[in-house]
């Protein structure tokens, strides 16, 4: 099956949800999925930004997570008027504690925080702090939805971890690449 690119349904502001209702562009829904599917083209950046293998490698894994929340979003619960599609699969529920075992195990190798980083240091760490930000906008995105639609919780509360996972992955990769962190400090001139 060939994708095509174009199909002209959306010339007029609207775009479809998987299900097939047409909803403005604007809508709650197509913000939240497209925020979502921002951080996933940020931490493309990202992982083409990094030297370091196995941050690549798991940050691939989360893009793929990401492609599947992005779907999950786009398709309407049956309470809000879609129903189930069977093609669209599930985030795997062990995947937040897979988040949190890796924030663990980067923490091993950095050292305590002390106080707040700016964010930057090498590309890799600013593209990791960059996709943070993206981030906490994708969740803070989801929490509005979800005040409308039938949203899954484990949608934020992934999104939320993830966040957390970004920032300890931009302070590994600067230690990985030799940067010093700069830590903010207030007034400085």
């Amino acid at each position: 099956m060939t994708l095509k690119i174009y199909t002209k349904t959306g010339d007029r502001g609207e775009t479809g949800l998987f299900g097939g209702a047409r909803v403005p562009k604007d809508d709650a829904r197509v913000e939240a999925y497209g925020d979502v599917d921002e951080l996933n083209s940020v931490l493309g950046l990202a992982v083409a930004q990094l030297a370091d293998e196995e941050l690549r490698a798991g940050l691939r894994a989360v893009q793929t997570d990401l492609f599947t929340l992005g779907a999950r979003l786009a398709t309407p619960a049956p309470e809000d008027g879609g129903r189930d599609n069977p093609w669209i699969p599930r985030l795997d529920e062990g995947r937040v504690a897979e988040l949190e075992g890796w924030i663990d195990r980067a923490e091993e190798e950095l050292e305590p925080l002390q106080n707040f980083v700016l964010p930057g240091g090498s590309g890799g760490a600013a593209a990791l702090h960059l996709a943070r930000t993206v981030c906490r906008r994708a969740e803070r995105r989801v929490v509005s939805l979800a005040r409308t639609a039938a949203i899954d919780e484990g949608v934020v509360v992934y999104l939320n971890r993830l966040s957390d996972l970004l920032f300890t992955l931009a302070r590994l990769a600067n230690r990985r690449a030799g940067v010093t962190d700069v830590p903010w400090v207030p007034n400085a001139r």
